[in-house]
């Protein structure tokens, strides 16, 4: 079946057309996808008449696009952008009411959990235990099992677009913001390491987002021309001095680097001592990069409802 995903970011709104059956492999057929930055159109804590006014135009054109493809089945939902917003619900409803897309918002924990199924579908059971972290604009989300539920799933409001809207004003960053964003970071991190760990270290720490492919791509991992099964690492003691280096550089400056768009090249200091954090504070050496994240586990999940 032809199957529509509509992924509501903090950064990115994007609709993903994929050819889906069960038991197969969900091939990407058409991709349509906008910069709306709905995080930084939060007015204190409500989404502003401005963001709501592009999240709508933005459906409007994916319902086009959709029909224009031949979707079947739309299956739409949000992230902490709107799950965050007070009125992110209001906004969802007037959006059900006028356009019929009931978009859901998302919990951190099943944003957690979609992208663990995700990651262990696309590495299977031979990779044992999995501890999977990912860095989306608004939240960080860590999970880790054995299963294709995980034993836990964290979210923790350490998105690469919301520290750096709130922590760090100037190009480049000045010291004292990074050390305070980094002490802020790792307390966040520290208090769930724990949580974690308690079920057993992991066989495979995996990483996926748009940060950690540019981190990745950044240090030297295979850029995307090279397909999606070619094996990509970050390694630690390449990020750490990549993360040195990041913070020195001006936003114009990133923008030049490999694999880095000019809308995310603001994001990557931040992004990348979230990164540091990780790997550091969960000891790890490395993290192999899975070309599928929550949008991937959106589509089996729903593939699982229909067909089970």
């Amino acid at each position: 079946m032809r199957l529509g995903v509509l992924d509501v970011g903090s950064n990115t709104v994007h609709l993903l057309v994929v050819d889906a059956h069960q038991g197969a492999r969900p091939l990407p057929a058409f991709s349509h996808k906008e910069e709306l930055r709905l995080a930084a159109h939060l007015d204190g804590d409500r989404l502003s008449d401005e963001g709501e006014s592009l999240l709508n135009e933005f459906v409007d054109e994916a319902l086009q696009v959709a029909e224009d493809k031949g979707v079947e089945d739309l299956v739409a939902f949000a992230t902490s952008a709107v799950r965050d917003a007070v009125n992110g619900e209001e906004v969802l409803a007037r959006i059900r009411a006028r356009a019929g897309v009931d978009i859901r918002a998302l919990s951190g924990p099943d944003e957690a959990r979609l992208t663990f199924l995700a990651v262990r579908r696309w590495f299977g059971w031979s990779s044992g235990r999995l501890l999977v972290i990912d860095i989306g604009g608004g939240s960080l989300e860590i999970a880790a099992g054995i299963d294709e539920d995980p034993d836990v799933a964290i979210s923790l409001p350490l998105g690469a677009g919301r520290l750096t809207r709130d922590h760090l004003s100037a190009d480049p960053p000045s010291p004292d913001e990074l050390r305070a964003l980094r002490r802020h970071v790792r307390a966040e991190i520290a208090r769930r390491v724990g949580d974690v760990v308690r079920f057993g270290p992991p066989d495979h720490a995996v990483a996926t987002s748009k940060t950690f492919k540019q981190l990745a791509r950044i240090t030297g991992a295979a850029p995307t021309s090279e397909g999606p099964y070619a094996k990509r690492l970050l390694h630690h003691a390449d990020l750490v001095e990549w993360t040195e280096k990041l913070a020195r550089m001006t936003v114009d400056e990133r923008a030049d680097l490999p694999g880095v768009s000019e809308q995310r090249a603001p994001l990557l200091p931040a992004g990348a001592i979230v990164a540091d954090a990780v790997m550091d504070l969960f000891g790890l050496a490395e993290l192999e990069i899975c070309p599928w994240a929550l949008r991937e586990g959106v589509i089996l999940r729903r593939l699982d409802m229909i067909t089970g």
